[in-house]
């Protein structure tokens, strides 16, 4: 059995998107309905005093999806696990929507989490 994993750091996103709750909610709420994820009760949020970062993390029953946003460098990191596999999407488009990135970076990692079958002689 395996999953998929995708790690992805964005960059030239503009600051005052990184510092809005609603727009990162409306983020994941998009990333969730892409992928036909289904959410286990309410993301949390956490607001940094001194940059007004934002870390989000909304837990699926499908395994989770997380960002934590860096105003200050105009960048952000979000990872997005799913212990089925998923095709692709538009990862890039997403971000330019809800955070003006103009350079997005996306690792898709195959997540292989069940025993594998022995070797044969």
């Amino acid at each position: 059995m395996t999953g998929v994993e995708w790690v992805i750091d964005a960059r030239g996103c503009d600051a005052a998107q990184l510092t809005d709750q609603a727009a990162l909610a409306q983020l994941f709420r998009d990333i969730v309905a892409d992928l036909g994820l289904h959410v286990v009760g309410t993301p949390v949020w956490h607001v940094f005093p001194t940059t007004a970062g934002i870390t989000g993390l909304c837990l699926l029953s499908e395994s989770h999806l997380a960002v934590h946003t860096f105003p200050e460098h105009r960048s952000l990191c979000l990872n997005v696990f799913c212990c089925r596999p998923r095709a692709e999407w538009d990862v890039h488009a997403h971000l330019r929507r809800h955070v003006s990135a103009s350079d997005v970076d996306v690792t898709r990692i195959e997540r292989t989490y069940a025993e594998l079958p022995a070797a044969l002689p």
